[in-house]
């Protein structure tokens, strides 16, 4: 098992409070994997891909173990987190078209990168260029400035220093928002091929395109205000989701050849809440078509199923009946 993540719980804190953006998050990533992760805006993707890797202020860990490979990680000390960071696991950030240095050439942050993990860039440098050449990019761009490469370029560049190092686990955040189809395409591509090549073991792809996931993805995991609401194979969740926000979130979703005067499109009812004071038990339960009395407890994320993880009382029942 390459990714084993057991009751991480997360908040930031604010002057108001706590807001309970990640808790009691339980899940695995196989060798090999990858896993989609998916959900509305602030359900808490980036902060639970952020807790695996990079936990900073105002983020406060709460409680939680990560262990990568069987070895723990030390989530919860920045310091002690550089020890696995980029060679361990690693991350192509959200809005990772602004990721990079905009003072430094792309050569001279990637030297700056790897001797601060005590790599050296010159024994480092054909293996870089080997992987320039992989994602189509020239080997002048270690001459440029960042702001001298197109939108697609600097997602490619930042593609290849995340993986440079080949980490066991790289989280990959939204990273084909702002590109046009084609450069989408291309990128997902990528990121499969740095699987297959070995460069990385398994993979946490984030994004609100779940038609992306459909095609790349071995599995799903979907989020619901800061709680994990389902995790299956990919097939299953698009084809025959338990959870009630998963159905309706797949139910939302267009389908090819299907005109809008035909079928409308549905949404889902309600608004998230917010997680400076959520609501007790079920956190969707307040827009949920079959809440009953029991989802004022929290249920809890369970297999159902061989690798289908659910969190819904009204499913508990509904499996125990059957």
């Amino acid at each position: 098992m390459s990714l084993q993540v057991e009751n991480l719980t997360v908040y930031y804190q604010t002057l108001r409070g706590d807001v309970q953006a990640l808790e009691s998050a339980t899940f695995t990533v196989a060798d090999g994997e990858i896993m989609g992760l998916a959900g509305e805006s602030g359900c808490g993707k980036t902060t639970l891909a952020h807790s695996l890797i990079r936990l900073t202020p105002p983020m406060r860990f709460v409680e939680g173990r990560v262990e990568l490979d069987d070895e723990e990680l030390p989530v919860w000390d920045m310091e002690r987190m550089n020890d696995f960071r980029f060679k361990k696991i690693s991350i192509i950030p959200q809005y990772a078209m602004n990721a990079m240095n905009p003072t430094r050439k792309i050569g001279k942050m990637t030297s700056e990168l790897l001797e601060s993990r005590k790599v050296d860039f010159k024994a480092t440098l054909p293996e870089l260029k080997r992987r320039l050449n992989l994602v189509e990019l020239s080997h002048d761009v270690l001459n440029m400035y960042p702001i001298e490469l197109s939108g697609g370029m600097k997602q490619r560049m930042v593609m290849v220093l995340s993986t440079l190092m080949n980490p066991s686990l790289l989280i990959a955040d939204e990273v084909t928002s702002a590109l046009d189809v084609s450069s989408q395409k291309a990128v997902v591509e990528m990121l499969v091929g740095f699987r297959d090549r070995g460069f990385v073991k398994s993979l946490i792809v984030i994004t609100h395109d779940i038609s992306i996931l459909y095609q790349i993805a071995d599995s799903i995991m979907i989020m619901y205000a800061g709680q994990l609401a389902e995790k299956a194979s990919t097939e299953v969740i698009i084809h025959a989701p338990r959870h009630p926000y998963t159905k309706l979130l797949i139910a939302s979703l267009p389908k090819v050849g299907v005109k809008y005067s035909e079928k409308r499109l549905t949404g889902i009812p309600g608004s998230p809440p917010l997680l400076l004071d959520p609501p007790i038990g079920c956190r969707f339960r307040e827009r949920c078509p079959v809440a009953f009395e029991k989802c004022l407890d929290v249920p809890p994320f369970i297999e159902i199923e061989k690798d289908h993880f659910v969190a819904c009382w009204k499913e508990f029942e509904k499996n125990a009946q059957a």
